[in-house]
């Protein structure tokens, strides 16, 4: 792991945390990572710390409305997603992968890194919000996404813990349903036509976030984004639900040395 401190900055007033490689050890390359519903950019403060080990300058965000962004209540905004879905965790997905992109502005002019070859991934909605990031910054050639789903609808999704109770997620603002009409990549596999290469890491018992979406949005590109079709991968570790995944150190190591591989 890498031994430089976890860095604070601020870009237009998003709070963000960094972590950067030995010089020895430095690629010259950018990396995001970012969490879980729930967490912050400090809680895969790890998951950056391995990153620059590989050699990465690591950057990590809160989401909107959550960590430094929020009201300090981070359970209460939880329940509140899973309560209105689309209402609550459509416009923190499509603000968070948006403040991004502002981001990886702020962080290629400050840090001695190849602008164009930028890497990303998260877990949970911070893979999805990678993977969404990839749609719409061609900057972003690489992703890995822990227990994420392409699909912001997420059919038949159902509560963690609880998988006999489907999930009723309602209707979204006009605000989430902008964010959705533009940024869902599911919806919109064209954007994916520069080729990113696409890891999913997925619980093959995951019934929070159904895995087959994967399958599907693989299925999307072949006629959209051919190349990021063929480079893509999936893989469904058995017996993990969506916690199991998340929180599987094997599962989230596959997912970094993804990000590191140099091809």
């Amino acid at each position: 792991m890498s031994d430089t401190p976890l860095q604070r900055a601020s870009v237009d007033g998003l709070p963000v945390v960094f972590v950067t490689p030995a010089p020895a050890n430095d690629r010259g390359r950018l990396a995001l990572f970012l969490p879980f519903l729930g967490g912050t950019k400090e809680t895969v403060a790890p998951q950056l710390a391995r990153l620059a080990h590989d050699g990465f300058t690591a950057v990590g965000l809160d989401p909107f409305r959550l960590g430094e962004r929020g009201d300090g209540d981070d359970r209460a905004v939880v329940a509140s997603v899973f309560a209105h879905f689309r209402r609550d965790m459509w416009p923190i997905l499509g603000q968070t992968t948006l403040d991004a992109v502002r981001v990886l502005d702020w962080a290629t002019a400050r840090f001695p890194v190849a602008a164009d070859d930028i890497v990303a991934g998260g877990l949970s909605m911070g893979g999805d919000i990678g993977v969404a990031l990839a749609g719409i910054d061609r900057r972003v050639t690489r992703v890995a996404a822990v227990g994420a789903t392409p699909d912001w609808t997420r059919p038949g999704m159902r509560h963690v813990g609880n998988p006999e109770e489907v999930i009723l997620q309602g209707d979204p603002t006009a605000f989430g349903q902008w964010m959705y009409s533009h940024l869902d990549p599911m919806t919109h596999p064209g954007g994916y036509a520069h080729g990113p290469a696409i890891a999913f890491e997925l619980g093959a018992d995951d019934t929070h976030v159904p895995p087959e979406a994967a399958t599907r949005f693989r299925e999307a590109l072949r006629a959209a984004a051919p190349l990021a079709a063929e480079r893509m991968r999936v893989t469904e570790h058995a017996g993990l639900d969506h916690l199991g995944a998340i929180r599987d150190t094997r599962v989230v190591e596959s997912a970094l040395a993804w990000l590191a591989d140099p091809s």
